[in-house]
């Protein structure tokens, strides 16, 4: 009889672990932003959306174009290390501009998130870091970043001329906030576009990206 009990009430302590278990899980999926995984070599999504000057802009604009898309957040500290503290991102966006490939930075943080800044401050901050991107978007509902599966701020993402998603992840591989290592690091954004251009396939198509969470 003992026995019967003990192990009765084994599988009841079992049966409501397995329950809070699957009742955590549940609650995870239900407050996680929904990302969705692309894959490199697919067609990138199409979007639409509204720069901080008021100008819209759809990714089928630049069909034809090589296109970068960097998630942003101006106050994410490795965001301030690849502007402020290094000038490195402002340096690529330039270089880009030069070479006619489109950059377009986004920034998917909700309303009063930070880092969302309104388009006054959005622009003294691009004065004031140098910043040269093509665009920059404030994606406040979070769908374009959620429709590419913008994890990061930085993540960057290289679409071709013929609207293929060639790369997506990590800036380069130094994943810190040594100026020197920044430096001398492999720069996996410059690496796809300079293959695009020399009609190479891009040798690296996925890295884990790395950065301050994106504020959904």
């Amino acid at each position: 009889m003992e026995a019967a009990l003990e192990s009765g009430t084994s599988m009841k302590t079992s049966l409501f672990k397995s329950l809070f278990a699957a009742l955590a899980v549940l609650s995870l999926l239900a407050f996680s932003p929904i990302l969705r995984a692309l894959e490199s070599g697919q067609a990138a999504p199409a979007f639409t959306l509204t720069d901080v000057e008021g100008k819209t802009h759809s990714l089928a604009d630049f069909k034809g174009k090589i296109v970068v898309l960097e998630w942003v957040n101006p106050e994410c500290p490795f965001v301030v290390h690849h502007y402020q503290k290094t000038g490195n991102i402002p340096g690529l966006q330039k270089a880009a501009k030069a070479e006619g490939v489109v950059w377009l930075s986004i920034n998917s943080g909700k309303v009063g998130a930070q880092g969302d800044l309104d388009p006054v401050k959005v622009l003294a901050w691009m004065k004031s870091t140098g910043a040269a991107p093509a665009a920059y978007f404030r994606d406040q509902d979070g769908k374009v970043g959620k429709l590419y599966g913008a994890k990061t701020t930085p993540h960057m993402f290289v679409i071709s001329a013929e609207g293929v998603l060639v790369y997506q992840g990590a800036i380069d591989d130094a994943r810190g906030f040594d100026a020197a290592a920044t430096k001398a690091s492999t720069n996996y954004v410059s690496a796809a576009i300079s293959a695009l251009r020399e009609g190479k396939s891009v040798a690296v198509a996925n890295k884990p990206a790395y950065g301050c969470s994106v504020k959904y």
